[in-house]
């Protein structure tokens, strides 16, 4: 069987549920904005994950803005990139049944987010937060997504897809969807709680000031930052010195990926630094790095109809992508569909 060479292309997505925050910043967004122009990129609202939990209709509607907006306000250019939200491309929740049946229930078994979601609750959890991994797989292989820049906690679905895309391929005896490859690097992948070092910053923490929102203003900003748990001592001198200092160690890594440097490079220039002076510095580099996508943002929702346009006209280049593979796929496993339906 000859080998498929299949384009360079990236895909990734962010699930519109609660708020936009610093971790999904610097270990998302920052970085899709980032890989344009080096390869294909294809970013999506993932809106079909979000209600795998109940979501309030009209608070879905307008979080897929405000995560369409995150992207947009953070550098993202529609012109260079495909962006839309996952919804508005019937093929995803097509593939990703033909992969619920690809998939094997062991599998799924050994997801450790869905033990992490669902908790004690497994039982009253619904099916679709069961068996998101499969549709996160589809959401990938549909675009023959050769690169997915992900987390530590994502690898795992990653490693899934190539599975899904290595037994379909053995299956039916063919080379039709890649092995696509986790892209994990960079300073701050995980962003931790201002509060508790050893949490990541969520959307959904007890205390406003575990987190700094995207939408947060300059004044919330600065203030958030200053308040940042910390402990006694002062910045090594070495960036081993940061070892069981997680408090220390999240806002190190966090002026890195803000100022585009590494986290020994921080240490070198602030070594012995007491908190009174690295704090303020952090909180202005993150006020004159985040205030203006906060700004933008806000103009951007102020105006939804703009929003819907982009996204729909993303949802249009992303079906000319998605509906021949789809239509081939189909074609694999026997299914029979008439031209005009694609």
């Amino acid at each position: 069987m000859t080998e498929t060479t299949f384009t360079p292309r990236v895909f990734s997505g962010i699930k519109p549920s609660g708020g936009l925050t610093l971790g999904n910043y610097l270990g998302a967004i920052k970085r899709f904005v980032g890989m344009q122009g080096q390869m294909e990129t294809v970013y999506c609202v993932v809106d079909l994950h979000a209600i795998t939990v109940w979501q309030d209709p009209k608070e879905l509607a307008n979080m897929t803005r405000e995560v369409a907006a995150g992207y947009l306000a953070a550098g993202l250019d529609p012109s260079q990139s495909i962006l839309f939200n996952q919804s508005q491309v019937a093929a995803h929740a097509e593939l990703g049944w033909i992969f619920n049946c690809v998939a094997r229930v062991g599998w799924m078994n050994r997801m450790t987010q869905f033990k992490d979601k669902a908790g004690s609750n497994a039982e009253k959890v619904s099916l679709g937060l069961y068996a998101y991994p499969s549709l996160m797989a589809a959401d990938i292989l549909l675009y023959h997504a050769t690169h997915v820049p992900v987390g530590e906690d994502q690898k795992q679905h990653v490693e899934l897809t190539r599975d899904i895309a290595a037994k379909f391929n053995h299956d039916f005896g063919v080379d039709f969807f890649p092995m696509t490859e986790p892209v994990i690097e960079g300073p701050a992948m995980r962003i931790m709680n201002l509060r508790d070092g050893t949490k990541k910053m969520s959307k959904s923490g007890e205390s406003d000031m575990e987190r700094i929102n995207m939408t947060d203003d300059a004044d919330k900003i600065a203030k958030k930052f200053k308040k940042a748990k910390t402990d006694p001592e002062p910045l090594p001198e070495t960036l081993e010195g940061l070892d069981g200092r997680p408090e220390a160690k999240n806002l190190v890594e966090i002026y890195a990926a803000l100022n585009d440097q590494s986290a020994e490079a921080v240490i070198g220039e602030y070594a012995g630094a007491g908190w009174g002076r690295f704090k303020p510095a952090l909180a202005d580099l993150a006020v004159e790095k985040l205030s203006p996508i906060a700004d933008e943002m806000a103009r951007l929702m102020a105006d939804p109809a703009e929003i819907d346009r982009i996204l729909s006209e993303g949802a249009d280049k992303a079906r000319e992508i998605a509906n021949p593979i789809l239509r081939d796929t189909y074609g694999i496993v026997g299914l029979l569909r008439g031209q005009n339906q694609f």
